[in-house]
């Protein structure tokens, strides 16, 4: 049986052959630890160096600032703790947006139960943060600023530009989790105004189980692990060499494909969308029209459920109605719950990515696919 076509490249990305073929010798004859001495570890240091330049230069970054980690979650959670045990006494406030992946949203209740003072700023019905309200909820004990840079569910892009300019007057750091928009989107650290940044390999063509922080030199941060002195003191434990190789071959892949990429993505998802609306009365956009990740398509199809149409159309389409973190649940997801989304409208929400491989033709026969079920669904 034929896969169905894979609509979902928002939950993870397939390993790119370029980075499989990067990551190969890693994996067979090269098994040196990076921190030993004797050419098998120099050889792999070298491997480690050269991917941290690959990823610093994706982000217009030094390569001295790029720590690297076990994935985005843990990249977060360094850069919200991390911070938070390097803030001292008088400075105990953190503010985030309503909309944060788990991933910011759980360290920053963590650090609310260990006394912290945590401000959630609500969003608009584009699921966007105005900075105005970022500005109105700095104090003078606010420590950390995290606002993600472009919402895994809907891909509604942040003013993060806009929120360091704000945040550098009060000399407040600010963080901003960019794991869904590295390889869709320009990255540059000095441009956004950030201090920390947080990157996902898998949501860009390289392996699961490897992310990386940006720490912007001068940062006060601390290790939230303990252990040896890998990463700068900031991530103890042996390297995995082969995945931070990949990592680094897929942020090369990423940087040189840009614009290109983008264009690409955009054209496939409004090709969907036209499909979609076209056939199907009263389809819903949720997420901001033009502010949105160019790979991204969140909409409610009227009359159904949207768990229930993916079931319906499970041999044509691989998609989901949210973050793959937490889709198994039926209750309204938080970021529609947050951008004030009627029930009727969340129930419908599915979420469709499209991805580097994805073909139009592919785009074509997915959109038909989703509107025989939801006649199928909606016929007595």
């Amino acid at each position: 049986m034929n896969d169905p076509i894979y609509l979902d490249y928002n939950a993870t990305t397939p390993v790119a052959r370029e980075v499989l073929d990067a990551m190969l010798p890693w994996l067979r004859g090269e098994f040196g630890n990076p921190s030993s001495t004797h050419p098998y570890g120099r050889r792999a240091a070298q491997a480690v160096a050269a991917a941290r330049q690959q990823v610093a230069e994706l982000v217009g970054a030094q390569a001295r600032e790029i720590v690297f980690t076990g994935c985005a979650t843990e990249a977060n959670n360094l850069a919200l703790l991390g911070t938070a045990r390097a803030s001292g006494d008088a400075r105990r406030h953190l503010v985030i947006s309503s909309v944060e992946h788990p991933a910011v949203m759980a360290p920053a209740l963590y650090l609310r139960d260990q006394g912290w003072a945590l401000t959630v700023l609500p969003v608009d019905a584009f699921g966007r943060l105005a900075p105005e309200r970022v500005a109105d909820a700095l104090r003078q004990d606010t420590a950390l600023v995290s606002v993600m840079l472009a919402n895994n569910e809907v891909g509604t892009l942040q003013p993060i530009r806009e929120i360091a300019r704000m945040t550098r007057e009060r000399s407040v750091l600010l963080h901003t989790d960019a794991a869904q928009a590295a390889g869709k989107l320009p990255l540059d650290v000095d441009e956004l105004g950030v201090d920390l940044l947080t990157l996902a390999g898998h949501k860009f063509y390289a392996p699961k189980g490897v992310g990386a922080l940006y720490v912007r030199t001068g940062t006060p941060i601390r290790s939230v692990m303990h252990g040896a002195e890998q990463e700068q003191g900031l991530r103890p434990g042996t390297e995995n060499v082969a995945a931070i190789v990949g990592l680094g071959a897929a942020a090369a892949l990423a940087k040189t494909r840009l614009p290109a990429a983008a264009a690409h993505l955009l054209a496939l998802r409004e090709r969907l969308h036209e499909h979609l609306a076209s056939a199907i009365p009263g389809l819903r956009l949720n997420g901001h029209p033009e502010y949105r990740l160019p790979n991204t398509l969140h909409v409610s199809f009227p009359g159904v459920s949207g768990r229930a149409l993916l079931a319906e159309a499970a041999e044509i389409v691989a998609a989901s109605v949210g973050s793959a973190c937490h889709s198994e649940h039926d209750a309204v997801s938080g970021v529609l719950a947050a951008m004030g989304v009627d029930a009727a409208q969340a129930a419908g929400a599915v979420r469709l990515s499209v991805g580097r491989m994805t073909t139009p033709d592919e785009v074509t026969r997915a959109a038909a696919g989703l509107v025989a079920a939801w006649q199928r669904l909606r016929s007595p």
